[in-house]
């Protein structure tokens, strides 16, 4: 029994979409413009004023379609109360936006229990639009349908893997993981963008998207709009938890050609991590 109904799952998606399109134009105006950069956690963690502007602008935009509702932004933590829960990624890539490499986007997801029941991915460079709810995932209004390689020699796999402190922990088994990926897809691309790479994944643009260290804003909305169109998403894990799978902190996401079981992906990490499904 789906957790709410169509109609309402539609209207967040709406609002989802309001609150993702709406900041467009000042990212785009702000691109390449070398904005003033601090940083997080480390140096590879770069972010911006536009960020957190952003962010404020779409909690609002969201508390204005949805008031009730509870945003969990990247930036700025969790802002309101409500049984709608948001999570917010305001740039999604933000070291490509300011160097002014255009592979970066906005997201937002409507969580209800738990489950992700409504998202929008913004690419404002492109002016793409990946939406998704009960029912289907689209791209500018129209219908996804997630398929490309049937066989992992011939797919493309987008991962973040593996992240400098990833290096820092265990060189040597990381650079092994890498070898074997290389190994077995027709192509490995590090393109910055956690969300994008899903969203590709949906498209069918790329056929399989990977990483570890990942936020739960970086995968709700991506996850939805994968298996939304018909493609698979797990989680990877070090351990069992009652956390849904779109928290991560690990995924495989494949295309609907493509099933992950026995993938080259969980064969290189099986001694770490394990899959988890939605």
């Amino acid at each position: 029994m789906a957790i709410v109904d169509a109609d309402y799952a539609r209207h967040l998606m709406d609002v989802a979409v309001a609150a993702a399109t709406g900041v467009g134009p000042e990212l785009r105006s702000a691109f390449r413009a070398r904005p003033e950069v601090s940083f997080k956690r480390d140096r590879h963690d770069p972010v911006t004023e536009h960020d957190r502007v952003a962010e404020e602008r779409i909690r609002d935009m969201i508390l204005a379609g949805e008031p009730d509702s509870a945003v969990i932004g990247e930036e700025t933590g969790t802002r309101g109360t409500g049984a709608v829960h948001w999570y917010v990624d305001p740039i999604d890539g933000t070291a490509n936006f300011v160097h002014g490499l255009p592979f970066f986007c906005t997201s937002v997801a409507a969580t209800v229990a738990g489950e992700v029941v409504a998202a929008a991915i913004y690419d404002p460079i492109r002016e793409d639009l990946f939406t998704a709810a009960a029912g289907g995932a689209w791209r500018n209004g129209v219908r996804l349908r997630s398929s490309g390689a049937s066989a992992e020699t011939a797919a493309v796999l987008l991962t973040a893997y593996p992240a400098p402190r990833e290096l820092a922990a265990h060189r040597d088994r990381a650079l092994a993981r890498v070898d074997t990926l290389v190994q077995t897809y027709a192509s490995v691309r590090r393109l910055g963008s956690t969300v994008l790479a899903l969203a590709y994944v949906a498209a069918g643009w790329a056929d399989v998207a990977h990483g570890l260290s990942v936020s739960a804003w970086d995968l709700a909305a991506g996850s939805l709009v994968v298996t939304q169109a018909g493609g698979h998403f797990l989680a990877l894990r070090t351990g069992p938890t009652d956390l849904p799978a779109w928290h991560g902190p690990g995924y495989l996401a494949t295309t609907g050609s493509l099933a992950p079981a026995g993938s080259a992906v969980l064969g290189a990490f099986t001694d770490t991590h394990h899959p988890y499904p939605g």
